[in-house]
């Protein structure tokens, strides 16, 4: 296939947006410079910021720009699957791109991966774009969860058709509208919280082939603003995200204590042995010597194992540092996520996510 032939006007890009002052402008231009986008959906759901008013100060920029407000949210529905199924019914393409209003999509992008999809016969094209991280909590948190997150959704595994592993990022979504609706569409996950892991299941249960890749070459996220922001966020996704039970997060913590902590805990022990050799007879400088060497052995193991990670997950190799910082953060943020779910007040730009509040839905 040409490349003139893949770069036709075919994919309707679909963006939700709840109060996304902030970003949405930026995303906005960043799609509408891609070739190939037929139109450009936005799904304002009851936004209570300015994104409504940006919204329509940019509708004469864009001429293929389609706004979509969402009246109300009905009941075993979250918020953004609503935004998303809605925008995907007025949609035209023969691909959609489901995107969050907090990404920013490179130059080429959209062409090169269109072309990807299309020459590997692929049904849903996911990135996991860089995470823009410019405060320490962001630096220490942001790539150690998405490590672990890769480590638990192998890149391999997921694009394998021969594996059951499954997952996509919400962040980017490229998937024919075909393998869409035979997966019964965002419809078919309407209470999920991870609606994109779940449309990617259904995807590849169905048959569908799947592509998953780190994505920093093509896009990039700025996913929280404040620290606030980013516990509530967490706390929503976590504990799904690691198996949806305590078995899964207490595993999931154990798994952290021995690749994340095992570097301090074998300083601890070293440090406690010390204490009590001095009181008998060894040969302290050899011992401690010995000692120290092995430490270092294992702190520059560690930190290199996870250099190695974050630079694949597209991170500058400056914040593989904070790791010692973002391992108890990112221990605490997975057991408030459990906390959240077992006790039912989960919680994401001002609604309310327990099974209870999404059976009954919003007038």
């Amino acid at each position: 296939m040409m490349r003139s032939e893949l770069i036709e006007a075919r994919v309707s890009v679909i963006i939700p947006a709840r109060n996304e002052e902030a970003n949405i402008a930026r995303a906005l231009r960043s799609v509408a410079a891609q070739d190939g986008v037929r139109e450009i959906i936005v799904a304002d759901d009851q936004s209570e910021d300015r994104t409504p008013q940006i919204l329509e100060e940019l509708r004469p920029e864009f001429p293929n720009l389609k706004i979509i407000a969402i009246p109300s949210l009905p009941g075993g529905w979250t918020g953004k699957t609503n935004a998303l199924a809605t925008a995907a019914r007025a949609a035209t393409g023969e691909w959609l791109l489901f995107t969050d209003a907090d990404t920013e999509h490179k130059p080429g992008s959209l062409s090169a991966l269109l072309e990807r999809a299309e020459e590997g016969n692929v049904d849903l094209l996911s990135l996991s774009p860089a995470q823009s991280v410019t405060r320490w909590w962001e630096k220490a948190v942001l790539p150690l969860i998405y490590v672990n997150l890769a480590r638990r959704f192998k890149f391999e595994s997921v694009s394998d058709p021969k594996s059951n592993v499954a997952a996509a990022n919400g962040q980017y979504i490229l998937i024919r509208r075909e393998a869409y609706e035979r997966a019964g569409g965002f419809e078919a996950v309407r209470a999920e919280i991870l609606d994109d892991v779940a449309l990617a299941r259904k995807v590849k249960a169905g048959g569908g082939r799947i592509l998953f890749l780190p994505g920093a070459e093509w896009a990039e996220t700025r996913m929280y603003r404040t620290f606030g922001e980013m516990h509530e966020g967490w706390s929503k996704n976590l504990f799904v995200l690691f198996g949806g039970s305590l078995g899964g997060t207490l595993s999931a913590l154990f798994d952290m204590l021995l690749v994340d902590w095992l570097p301090g805990i074998s300083l601890l022990l070293f440090g406690i042995w010390w204490l009590i050799s001095l009181g008998g007879e060894v040969d302290f400088p050899q011992t401690a010597a010995y000692g120290a060497a092995i430490c270092v052995v294992v702190l520059l193991f560690e930190q290199f194992s996870y250099w190695r990670a974050v630079s694949r997950l597209g991170y500058k190799r400056g914040t593989a540092k904070y790791l010692v910082l973002g391992t108890p953060i990112f221990a605490w943020l997975l057991w408030e996520s459990a906390r959240a779910h077992q006790q039912g007040r989960v919680r994401w730009k001002g609604r309310d996510y327990s099974r209870e509040a999404l059976d009954k839905g919003e007038g």
